[in-house]
Protein backbone atom coordinates (compact mmCIF):
# COMPACT_ATOMS: atom_id res chain seq x y z
CA UNK A 1 0.00 0.00 0.00
CA UNK A 2 1.55 3.35 -1.08
CA UNK A 3 1.86 6.18 1.68
CA UNK A 4 -0.25 9.01 1.95
CA UNK A 5 2.85 10.98 2.52
CA UNK A 6 4.61 13.09 0.00
CA UNK A 7 8.60 13.65 1.31
CA UNK A 8 10.37 16.53 0.08
CA UNK A 9 13.62 16.16 -0.87
CA UNK A 10 15.37 19.60 -0.70
CA UNK A 11 18.43 20.34 -3.29
CA UNK A 12 18.56 23.54 -3.07
CA UNK A 13 22.35 23.38 -1.22
CA UNK A 14 23.00 20.67 -4.46
CA UNK A 15 21.23 20.97 -8.05
CA UNK A 16 20.10 24.47 -6.96
CA UNK A 17 23.44 25.92 -6.06
CA UNK A 18 24.37 24.46 -10.14
CA UNK A 19 22.04 27.66 -11.53
CA UNK A 20 25.18 30.11 -12.84
CA UNK A 21 26.00 32.57 -10.48
CA UNK A 22 24.24 31.28 -7.30
CA UNK A 23 27.08 29.10 -5.72
CA UNK A 24 27.14 29.60 -1.59
CA UNK A 25 29.71 29.88 0.66
CA UNK A 26 29.98 26.98 3.97
CA UNK A 27 28.63 29.58 6.23
CA UNK A 28 25.62 30.30 3.91
CA UNK A 29 24.84 26.90 2.83
CA UNK A 30 24.57 25.43 7.07
CA UNK A 31 22.50 28.36 8.01
CA UNK A 32 20.05 27.59 5.41
CA UNK A 33 20.56 23.94 5.75
CA UNK A 34 18.92 24.99 9.62
CA UNK A 35 16.07 26.81 7.96
CA UNK A 36 15.31 24.07 5.71
CA UNK A 37 15.47 21.81 8.95
CA UNK A 38 12.88 24.41 10.67
CA UNK A 39 10.80 23.94 7.42
CA UNK A 40 10.88 20.42 7.72
CA UNK A 41 12.13 18.65 4.86
CA UNK A 42 12.58 15.13 5.15
CA UNK A 43 15.78 15.15 2.96
CA UNK A 44 18.56 17.63 3.17
CA UNK A 45 20.85 17.03 -0.54
CA UNK A 46 23.53 18.82 1.19
CA UNK A 47 26.26 18.37 -1.69
CA UNK A 48 28.05 16.66 -4.17
CA UNK A 49 31.36 15.47 -1.98
CA UNK A 50 33.98 14.12 -4.27
CA UNK A 51 33.13 17.70 -6.45
CA UNK A 52 35.46 19.81 -4.50
CA UNK A 53 36.72 20.49 -0.65
CA UNK A 54 33.97 23.06 -0.27
CA UNK A 55 31.53 20.72 -1.26
CA UNK A 56 32.93 17.83 1.32
CA UNK A 57 33.11 20.22 3.83
CA UNK A 58 29.72 21.56 3.11
CA UNK A 59 28.10 18.42 3.42
CA UNK A 60 30.48 16.63 6.43
CA UNK A 61 29.21 20.35 8.81
CA UNK A 62 25.64 19.72 7.58
CA UNK A 63 25.19 16.04 8.50
CA UNK A 64 26.91 16.66 11.77
CA UNK A 65 25.50 19.57 12.70
CA UNK A 66 21.62 19.94 11.54
CA UNK A 67 19.31 17.84 13.21
CA UNK A 68 15.63 16.10 12.02
CA UNK A 69 15.85 15.78 8.29
CA UNK A 70 18.09 12.92 6.43
CA UNK A 71 21.38 14.51 5.04
CA UNK A 72 22.09 13.03 1.89
CA UNK A 73 24.94 13.51 -0.59
CA UNK A 74 25.39 12.94 -4.10
CA UNK A 75 27.75 10.38 -5.77
CA UNK A 76 28.36 8.64 -9.44
CA UNK A 77 28.24 5.15 -9.97
CA UNK A 78 31.73 5.42 -8.90
CA UNK A 79 33.83 3.85 -6.34
CA UNK A 80 35.69 7.33 -5.31
CA UNK A 81 32.30 9.19 -5.10
CA UNK A 82 30.80 6.65 -3.05
CA UNK A 83 34.03 6.55 -0.60
CA UNK A 84 34.11 10.73 -0.43
CA UNK A 85 30.19 10.66 -0.07
CA UNK A 86 30.14 8.17 2.70
CA UNK A 87 33.43 9.72 4.35
CA UNK A 88 31.37 13.07 4.38
CA UNK A 89 28.39 11.57 6.26
CA UNK A 90 29.89 9.16 8.61
CA UNK A 91 29.26 11.87 11.74
CA UNK A 92 25.82 12.38 11.29
CA UNK A 93 22.90 10.39 12.42
CA UNK A 94 20.53 9.79 9.98
CA UNK A 95 22.38 9.51 5.98
CA UNK A 96 21.54 9.19 2.75
CA UNK A 97 24.02 8.46 -0.45
CA UNK A 98 22.25 9.19 -3.62
CA UNK A 99 24.21 7.67 -6.72
CA UNK A 100 23.00 8.34 -10.49
CA UNK A 101 24.53 7.20 -13.39
CA UNK A 102 22.60 8.62 -17.40
CA UNK A 103 20.36 6.02 -19.24
CA UNK A 104 19.15 7.50 -22.00
CA UNK A 105 20.89 6.51 -25.28
CA UNK A 106 22.60 9.95 -25.76
CA UNK A 107 23.58 9.80 -22.36
CA UNK A 108 25.52 6.38 -23.11
CA UNK A 109 26.98 7.57 -26.31
CA UNK A 110 27.86 10.59 -25.04
CA UNK A 111 29.73 9.60 -21.41
CA UNK A 112 30.44 6.13 -22.45
CA UNK A 113 31.49 6.18 -26.29
CA UNK A 114 34.85 4.84 -24.92
CA UNK A 115 35.79 1.06 -26.00
CA UNK A 116 36.30 0.18 -22.54
CA UNK A 117 32.41 0.21 -21.81
CA UNK A 118 31.89 -1.60 -25.13
CA UNK A 119 31.31 -1.08 -28.66
CA UNK A 120 28.04 -1.52 -29.00
CA UNK A 121 24.47 0.10 -27.68
CA UNK A 122 23.97 -3.41 -26.16
CA UNK A 123 27.58 -3.58 -24.43
CA UNK A 124 27.55 -0.24 -23.12
CA UNK A 125 24.04 -0.66 -21.57
CA UNK A 126 25.46 -3.56 -19.57
CA UNK A 127 28.65 -1.80 -18.67
CA UNK A 128 25.96 0.74 -16.84
CA UNK A 129 24.29 -1.80 -15.32
CA UNK A 130 27.36 -3.45 -14.16
CA UNK A 131 27.76 0.20 -12.17
CA UNK A 132 24.99 0.47 -11.02
CA UNK A 133 24.78 -3.09 -8.84
CA UNK A 134 28.02 -2.37 -7.68
CA UNK A 135 28.03 1.48 -6.28
CA UNK A 136 24.31 0.35 -4.97
CA UNK A 137 25.95 -2.80 -3.02
CA UNK A 138 28.75 -0.67 -1.85
CA UNK A 139 26.65 2.70 -1.06
CA UNK A 140 24.73 0.13 1.32
CA UNK A 141 27.86 -1.37 3.04
CA UNK A 142 27.96 2.63 4.26
CA UNK A 143 24.19 2.98 4.82
CA UNK A 144 20.90 1.55 4.87
CA UNK A 145 19.12 4.61 3.00
CA UNK A 146 20.35 4.55 -0.60
CA UNK A 147 18.89 6.40 -3.25
CA UNK A 148 19.67 5.69 -6.84
CA UNK A 149 18.87 7.95 -9.65
CA UNK A 150 18.35 7.46 -13.74
CA UNK A 151 19.91 10.11 -15.38
CA UNK A 152 18.01 11.26 -17.93
CA UNK A 153 14.91 8.81 -17.05
CA UNK A 154 12.47 10.71 -19.30
CA UNK A 155 14.47 9.83 -22.68
CA UNK A 156 15.37 6.35 -21.58
CA UNK A 157 14.39 3.88 -23.13
CA UNK A 158 11.53 2.07 -21.41
CA UNK A 159 13.20 -1.66 -21.75
CA UNK A 160 16.53 -0.32 -20.37
CA UNK A 161 15.53 1.88 -17.92
CA UNK A 162 12.73 -1.35 -16.16
CA UNK A 163 16.40 -3.32 -16.48
CA UNK A 164 18.55 -0.85 -14.57
CA UNK A 165 15.75 -0.18 -12.06
CA UNK A 166 15.58 -3.86 -11.08
CA UNK A 167 19.12 -4.12 -11.04
CA UNK A 168 19.25 -1.21 -8.24
CA UNK A 169 16.62 -2.56 -6.29
CA UNK A 170 17.85 -5.92 -6.12
CA UNK A 171 20.90 -4.73 -4.85
CA UNK A 172 19.60 -2.76 -2.15
CA UNK A 173 18.46 0.87 -3.35
CA UNK A 174 15.52 2.31 -0.88
CA UNK A 175 14.72 4.68 -3.17
CA UNK A 176 14.62 4.71 -6.84
CA UNK A 177 14.40 8.68 -8.78
CA UNK A 178 13.12 8.59 -12.36
CA UNK A 179 13.95 12.04 -13.25
CA UNK A 180 13.09 14.16 -15.84
CA UNK A 181 16.54 16.02 -16.30
CA UNK A 182 16.12 17.84 -19.50
CA UNK A 183 12.66 19.03 -18.70
CA UNK A 184 11.75 16.95 -21.86
CA UNK A 185 8.32 15.45 -20.52
CA UNK A 186 5.04 16.53 -20.21
CA UNK A 187 2.27 15.53 -17.48
CA UNK A 188 0.65 12.56 -19.12
CA UNK A 189 4.08 10.95 -20.32
CA UNK A 190 5.78 11.23 -17.11
CA UNK A 191 2.76 9.96 -15.30
CA UNK A 192 2.56 7.44 -17.53
CA UNK A 193 6.42 6.29 -17.30
CA UNK A 194 5.85 6.15 -13.38
CA UNK A 195 2.76 3.67 -14.11
CA UNK A 196 5.17 1.17 -16.44
CA UNK A 197 7.53 1.24 -13.99
CA UNK A 198 5.08 0.14 -10.55
CA UNK A 199 3.55 -2.22 -13.41
CA UNK A 200 6.97 -4.12 -14.97
CA UNK A 201 9.58 -3.67 -11.80
CA UNK A 202 10.13 -6.25 -9.29
CA UNK A 203 9.87 -5.54 -5.63
CA UNK A 204 8.30 -2.00 -6.83
CA UNK A 205 6.70 -1.89 -3.37
CA UNK A 206 9.49 -2.00 -1.21
CA UNK A 207 10.94 1.47 -2.34
CA UNK A 208 9.87 4.54 -2.37
CA UNK A 209 9.43 6.12 -6.20
CA UNK A 210 10.86 9.67 -6.26
CA UNK A 211 10.27 12.91 -9.21
CA UNK A 212 13.36 15.18 -10.14
CA UNK A 213 11.94 17.62 -12.72
CA UNK A 214 12.93 20.62 -14.64
CA UNK A 215 11.58 23.49 -15.87
CA UNK A 216 12.92 23.71 -19.34
CA UNK A 217 9.77 23.71 -20.60
CA UNK A 218 7.71 25.54 -17.88
CA UNK A 219 6.44 22.28 -16.43
CA UNK A 220 8.54 21.34 -13.67
CA UNK A 221 6.13 21.61 -10.95
CA UNK A 222 3.13 20.15 -13.31
CA UNK A 223 5.21 16.90 -13.78
CA UNK A 224 6.01 16.27 -10.53
CA UNK A 225 2.52 16.51 -9.74
CA UNK A 226 1.65 14.20 -12.08
CA UNK A 227 4.49 11.61 -10.72
CA UNK A 228 2.51 12.24 -7.33
CA UNK A 229 -0.78 10.95 -8.84
CA UNK A 230 1.00 8.26 -10.31
CA UNK A 231 2.59 7.18 -7.07
CA UNK A 232 5.38 8.55 -6.52
CA UNK A 233 5.73 9.92 -2.63
CA UNK A 234 9.31 11.63 -3.00
CA UNK A 235 9.67 15.08 -4.49
CA UNK A 236 12.68 16.59 -5.41
CA UNK A 237 12.79 20.46 -5.85
CA UNK A 238 14.55 23.79 -4.71
CA UNK A 239 13.32 26.67 -2.94
CA UNK A 240 12.44 29.40 -5.34
CA UNK A 241 12.80 26.62 -8.16
CA UNK A 242 16.49 27.77 -8.31
CA UNK A 243 18.87 25.25 -10.37
CA UNK A 244 19.91 23.72 -13.95
CA UNK A 245 19.29 26.10 -16.58
CA UNK A 246 15.61 27.08 -15.87
CA UNK A 247 15.65 25.84 -12.62
CA UNK A 248 14.18 22.83 -10.96
CA UNK A 249 10.80 21.99 -9.37
CA UNK A 250 9.58 24.80 -6.61
CA UNK A 251 9.03 23.37 -3.53
CA UNK A 252 6.80 26.19 -2.18
CA UNK A 253 4.56 25.50 -5.23
CA UNK A 254 5.07 21.87 -5.14
CA UNK A 255 4.03 21.96 -1.23
CA UNK A 256 1.29 24.08 -1.60
CA UNK A 257 -0.63 22.59 -4.43
CA UNK A 258 -0.46 19.17 -2.39
CA UNK A 259 -2.11 21.22 0.60
CA UNK A 260 -4.50 23.18 -1.24
CA UNK A 261 -5.86 19.91 -3.76
CA UNK A 262 -5.14 17.72 -0.82
CA UNK A 263 -8.35 15.74 -1.74
CA UNK A 264 -7.53 15.44 -5.21
CA UNK A 265 -4.20 14.12 -4.22
CA UNK A 266 -5.18 12.36 -1.00
CA UNK A 267 -1.23 13.12 0.05
CA UNK A 268 0.06 15.52 2.96
CA UNK A 269 3.60 16.91 3.80
CA UNK A 270 5.49 17.51 6.75
CA UNK A 271 6.75 20.86 5.73
CA UNK A 272 5.67 24.31 8.03
CA UNK A 273 4.09 25.96 5.32
CA UNK A 274 4.20 29.35 7.44
CA UNK A 275 8.03 29.42 7.01
CA UNK A 276 7.93 29.29 3.17
CA UNK A 277 7.88 33.13 3.00
CA UNK A 278 11.39 33.93 4.67
CA UNK A 279 12.67 30.55 3.47
CA UNK A 280 12.69 31.72 0.15
CA UNK A 281 13.69 35.86 0.94
CA UNK A 282 17.02 33.48 3.15
CA UNK A 283 17.23 31.39 -0.12
CA UNK A 284 17.35 34.69 -2.50
CA UNK A 285 19.72 36.87 -0.34
CA UNK A 286 22.23 34.21 -0.20
CA UNK A 287 21.87 33.38 -3.95
CA UNK A 288 21.62 37.06 -5.21
CA UNK A 289 18.51 35.52 -7.02
CA UNK A 290 15.57 37.96 -6.47
CA UNK A 291 12.28 36.39 -6.27
CA UNK A 292 9.73 38.10 -9.31
CA UNK A 293 7.12 39.94 -7.92
CA UNK A 294 4.47 37.17 -9.62
CA UNK A 295 6.19 34.34 -8.37
CA UNK A 296 3.51 31.82 -7.25
CA UNK A 297 3.02 31.66 -3.26
CA UNK A 298 6.16 33.83 -2.32
CA UNK A 299 6.26 36.57 -4.62
CA UNK A 300 5.65 39.88 -3.59
CA UNK A 301 2.31 40.12 -5.83
CA UNK A 302 0.83 36.54 -4.96
CA UNK A 303 -1.69 37.85 -2.82
CA UNK A 304 -1.72 41.41 -4.09
CA UNK A 305 -4.65 42.63 -6.20
CA UNK A 306 -5.34 45.81 -7.77
CA UNK A 307 -8.03 45.57 -10.21
CA UNK A 308 -11.25 46.73 -8.46
CA UNK A 309 -13.61 44.09 -9.12
CA UNK A 310 -10.69 42.21 -7.19
CA UNK A 311 -10.42 44.48 -4.95
CA UNK A 312 -14.12 44.81 -4.39
CA UNK A 313 -14.05 40.80 -3.98
CA UNK A 314 -11.45 40.56 -1.13
CA UNK A 315 -12.66 43.13 0.76
CA UNK A 316 -15.35 41.27 1.47
CA UNK A 317 -13.93 37.56 1.66
CA UNK A 318 -10.90 37.25 0.42
CA UNK A 319 -11.95 33.82 -0.55
CA UNK A 320 -13.30 34.99 -4.09
CA UNK A 321 -10.20 35.34 -5.80
CA UNK A 322 -7.61 33.69 -3.21
CA UNK A 323 -7.20 29.55 -2.87
CA UNK A 324 -4.87 29.99 0.09
CA UNK A 325 -4.30 32.02 2.78
CA UNK A 326 -1.38 34.54 2.78
CA UNK A 327 -0.68 33.65 6.81
CA UNK A 328 -0.20 30.16 5.92
CA UNK A 329 3.04 30.53 3.97
CA UNK A 330 4.57 33.80 5.80
CA UNK A 331 3.28 36.27 3.45
CA UNK A 332 1.24 40.00 4.70
CA UNK A 333 -2.74 39.45 3.68
CA UNK A 334 -3.15 42.82 3.40
CA UNK A 335 -2.21 43.18 0.05
CA UNK A 336 -4.41 45.98 -1.72
CA UNK A 337 -2.17 47.32 -4.10
CA UNK A 338 -3.47 50.65 -5.59
CA UNK A 339 -3.29 51.42 -9.14
CA UNK A 340 -4.69 52.96 -12.33
CA UNK A 341 -6.95 49.71 -12.20
CA UNK A 342 -8.37 49.62 -8.58
CA UNK A 343 -11.33 51.04 -7.67
CA UNK A 344 -13.25 53.04 -5.04
CA UNK A 345 -13.71 50.73 -3.23
CA UNK A 346 -9.37 49.41 -2.56
CA UNK A 347 -9.22 53.12 -1.90
CA UNK A 348 -11.47 54.05 0.56
CA UNK A 349 -10.48 50.95 2.45
CA UNK A 350 -6.85 51.51 2.27
CA UNK A 351 -7.45 55.67 3.63
CA UNK A 352 -9.63 54.02 6.45
CA UNK A 353 -6.62 51.63 7.57
CA UNK A 354 -4.58 54.15 7.23
CA UNK A 355 -6.58 56.25 9.94
CA UNK A 356 -8.11 59.23 7.24
CA UNK A 357 -11.62 60.23 7.19
CA UNK A 358 -12.85 61.29 4.26
CA UNK A 359 -16.21 62.63 3.96
CA UNK A 360 -19.38 62.08 1.92
CA UNK A 361 -18.67 65.97 0.19
CA UNK A 362 -15.09 64.92 -0.38
CA UNK A 363 -15.00 61.53 -1.97
CA UNK A 364 -15.84 62.11 -5.45
CA UNK A 365 -12.97 64.84 -5.83
CA UNK A 366 -10.64 62.29 -4.14
CA UNK A 367 -11.41 59.93 -6.28
CA UNK A 368 -10.96 61.84 -9.10
CA UNK A 369 -7.41 63.21 -7.92
CA UNK A 370 -6.38 59.27 -7.00
CA UNK A 371 -7.34 58.20 -10.45
CA UNK A 372 -5.31 61.23 -12.53
CA UNK A 373 -1.95 60.24 -10.54
CA UNK A 374 -2.90 56.63 -11.06
CA UNK A 375 -2.54 57.25 -14.67
CA UNK A 376 0.57 59.01 -14.00
CA UNK A 377 2.31 56.02 -11.85
CA UNK A 378 2.57 52.40 -11.83
CA UNK A 379 1.47 52.54 -8.03
CA UNK A 380 0.52 54.76 -5.59
CA UNK A 381 2.05 54.61 -2.47
CA UNK A 382 0.47 55.48 1.69
CA UNK A 383 2.30 58.77 0.97
CA UNK A 384 0.56 59.45 -2.45
CA UNK A 385 -2.71 59.12 -0.63
CA UNK A 386 -1.99 60.90 2.09
CA UNK A 387 -1.30 63.73 0.24
CA UNK A 388 -4.52 63.38 -1.54
CA UNK A 389 -6.94 63.20 1.11
CA UNK A 390 -4.93 66.31 2.93
CA UNK A 391 -5.11 68.09 0.08
CA UNK A 392 -1.49 68.90 -0.24
CA UNK A 393 -0.29 69.94 -3.90
CA UNK A 394 2.97 70.01 -5.52
CA UNK A 395 5.56 66.81 -6.10
CA UNK A 396 8.19 69.32 -3.74
CA UNK A 397 7.83 68.13 0.32
CA UNK A 398 9.22 70.28 3.08
CA UNK A 399 13.05 68.84 3.31
CA UNK A 400 13.04 67.85 6.93
CA UNK A 401 16.21 65.70 6.54
CA UNK A 402 19.11 66.42 3.66
CA UNK A 403 22.05 64.53 3.48
CA UNK A 404 24.83 66.82 3.42
CA UNK A 405 27.93 64.08 3.94
CA UNK A 406 28.19 60.36 3.00
CA UNK A 407 31.45 58.39 3.09
CA UNK A 408 31.88 54.83 3.41
CA UNK A 409 34.86 52.38 4.07
CA UNK A 410 34.71 49.29 3.07
CA UNK A 411 36.41 45.71 2.21
CA UNK A 412 37.81 42.59 2.60
CA UNK A 413 38.23 41.13 6.01
CA UNK A 414 36.85 44.63 7.67
CA UNK A 415 33.48 45.58 9.45
CA UNK A 416 31.63 48.11 6.78
CA UNK A 417 31.38 51.48 8.42
CA UNK A 418 29.33 54.90 7.00
CA UNK A 419 29.51 58.27 8.53
CA UNK A 420 27.06 60.87 7.51
CA UNK A 421 26.10 64.31 8.23
CA UNK A 422 22.52 64.87 8.37
CA UNK A 423 20.80 68.25 8.29
CA UNK A 424 17.60 68.50 10.11
CA UNK A 425 15.73 71.22 8.83
CA UNK A 426 13.08 71.75 11.88
CA UNK A 427 16.09 72.69 14.16
CA UNK A 428 18.19 74.04 11.15
CA UNK A 429 21.16 72.08 12.78
CA UNK A 430 23.47 68.75 11.74
CA UNK A 431 24.45 65.95 12.95
CA UNK A 432 27.39 63.49 12.19
CA UNK A 433 27.38 59.73 12.92
CA UNK A 434 28.83 56.80 12.36
CA UNK A 435 27.31 53.30 11.75
CA UNK A 436 28.57 49.95 10.92
CA UNK A 437 26.72 47.15 9.37
CA UNK A 438 27.34 43.35 7.54
CA UNK A 439 27.24 44.87 4.46
CA UNK A 440 27.74 48.74 3.35
CA UNK A 441 24.04 49.65 3.01
CA UNK A 442 23.41 48.43 6.31
CA UNK A 443 25.89 50.63 7.57
CA UNK A 444 24.57 53.57 5.70
CA UNK A 445 20.78 52.85 6.68
CA UNK A 446 22.41 52.91 10.69
CA UNK A 447 24.17 55.74 10.51
CA UNK A 448 21.12 57.45 8.97
CA UNK A 449 18.92 56.33 12.12
CA UNK A 450 21.66 57.79 14.53
CA UNK A 451 22.05 60.92 12.92
CA UNK A 452 17.88 61.28 12.97
CA UNK A 453 17.39 60.37 16.06
CA UNK A 454 15.22 57.36 15.94
CA UNK A 455 15.22 53.95 13.81
CA UNK A 456 12.89 52.96 11.22
CA UNK A 457 11.19 50.28 9.64
CA UNK A 458 12.86 48.66 6.32
CA UNK A 459 9.76 46.65 4.89
CA UNK A 460 11.85 46.74 1.28
CA UNK A 461 15.11 47.50 -0.62
CA UNK A 462 15.18 47.19 -4.25
CA UNK A 463 17.67 48.08 -6.59
CA UNK A 464 17.67 48.10 -10.85
CA UNK A 465 19.60 49.66 -13.62
CA UNK A 466 18.92 52.19 -15.66
CA UNK A 467 20.55 51.81 -18.46
CA UNK A 468 23.70 49.98 -20.11
CA UNK A 469 27.47 50.19 -19.75
CA UNK A 470 29.59 50.46 -17.05
CA UNK A 471 28.23 54.35 -15.97
CA UNK A 472 24.82 53.42 -16.24
CA UNK A 473 22.52 55.04 -13.23
CA UNK A 474 21.62 52.56 -10.63
CA UNK A 475 17.97 53.27 -9.11
CA UNK A 476 17.14 52.39 -5.65
CA UNK A 477 13.88 52.08 -4.09
CA UNK A 478 13.28 51.71 -0.31
CA UNK A 479 9.82 50.94 1.38
CA UNK A 480 9.92 52.11 5.55
CA UNK A 481 6.81 51.95 7.33
CA UNK A 482 5.25 53.18 10.83
CA UNK A 483 2.56 51.47 12.50
CA UNK A 484 1.54 50.00 8.89
CA UNK A 485 1.76 52.85 7.04
CA UNK A 486 4.20 52.66 4.37
CA UNK A 487 6.98 55.57 3.15
CA UNK A 488 8.47 55.38 -0.17
CA UNK A 489 11.95 56.73 -1.61
CA UNK A 490 13.54 56.57 -4.92
CA UNK A 491 17.15 57.88 -6.01
CA UNK A 492 19.01 57.61 -8.97
CA UNK A 493 22.60 57.82 -9.22
CA UNK A 494 25.33 56.21 -10.41
CA UNK A 495 26.73 55.34 -6.81
CA UNK A 496 24.79 52.86 -5.63
CA UNK A 497 25.73 53.30 -2.27
CA UNK A 498 24.53 57.33 -2.38
CA UNK A 499 21.32 56.45 -4.78
CA UNK A 500 20.93 53.98 -1.32
CA UNK A 501 21.29 56.51 0.84
CA UNK A 502 19.29 59.12 -0.80
CA UNK A 503 16.55 57.13 -1.24
CA UNK A 504 16.20 56.29 2.45
CA UNK A 505 16.42 60.12 3.35
CA UNK A 506 13.74 60.83 1.01
CA UNK A 507 11.59 57.92 2.63
CA UNK A 508 12.25 59.77 6.19
CA UNK A 509 11.06 62.67 4.46
CA UNK A 510 7.96 61.84 3.36
CA UNK A 511 7.49 60.19 6.83
CA UNK A 512 8.85 63.29 8.32
CA UNK A 513 5.62 65.16 6.81
CA UNK A 514 3.15 62.77 7.56
CA UNK A 515 3.91 63.25 10.97
CA UNK A 516 3.97 67.42 11.06
CA UNK A 517 0.81 66.77 8.97
CA UNK A 518 -0.95 64.38 11.36
CA UNK A 519 0.02 65.52 14.91
CA UNK A 520 1.43 61.99 15.60
CA UNK A 521 4.24 61.01 17.21
CA UNK A 522 5.52 57.75 16.49
CA UNK A 523 8.36 55.04 18.27
CA UNK A 524 9.46 52.68 16.46
CA UNK A 525 11.89 50.00 16.70
CA UNK A 526 12.54 50.31 12.83
CA UNK A 527 15.43 49.05 10.36
CA UNK A 528 16.91 47.44 13.68
CA UNK A 529 14.21 45.09 14.15
CA UNK A 530 15.57 43.22 11.03
CA UNK A 531 18.65 42.73 12.63
CA UNK A 532 19.54 41.44 15.97
CA UNK A 533 21.74 42.82 18.89
CA UNK A 534 24.88 41.46 17.34
CA UNK A 535 24.50 42.76 14.17
CA UNK A 536 23.37 39.45 12.84
CA UNK A 537 20.46 39.44 10.57
CA UNK A 538 16.95 37.60 11.61
CA UNK A 539 15.48 35.50 9.51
Amino acid sequence: MISDKVLIFETTLRDGEQAPGASMNISEKIRIAHQLAQLNVDIIEAGFPISSPAQFEAVETIANEVEGPVVAALARTIEADIDAAGEALKTGSKTRIHTFVGTSDIHLKAKFGADRYGKSLDEKRQSVLNMVDRSVRQACAITDDVEFSAEDAGRTEVDFLVDVINVAIEAGATTINIPDTTGYCVPREYAALFKTVRERCLNIENVTLSVHCHDDLGLAVANSLAGVLAGARQVECTINGIGERAGNASLEEVVMALHVRGKLFGTHTGIETRLLSATSKMVSSATGFPVPPNKAVVGANAFSHEAGIHQHGVLKSRETYEIMKAEDVGQDPEAIRLGRHSGRHGLFSRLEKLGIFVGEDRKEDVYNEFVALADLKKEIFDEDLIAIAQGQKGDSPIIHYRLDHLSVNCGTGRVPRAEVLLYHGSSDTSCRKIGEGDGPVEAIYRAIDLAAGSRHGLVSYAIRSVGEGKDAMGEVTVLISEHGTLFRGIAQHTDVLQASANAYVQALNQLEAFRVSSGEEFVSDGIMQSFGSDGSQKS
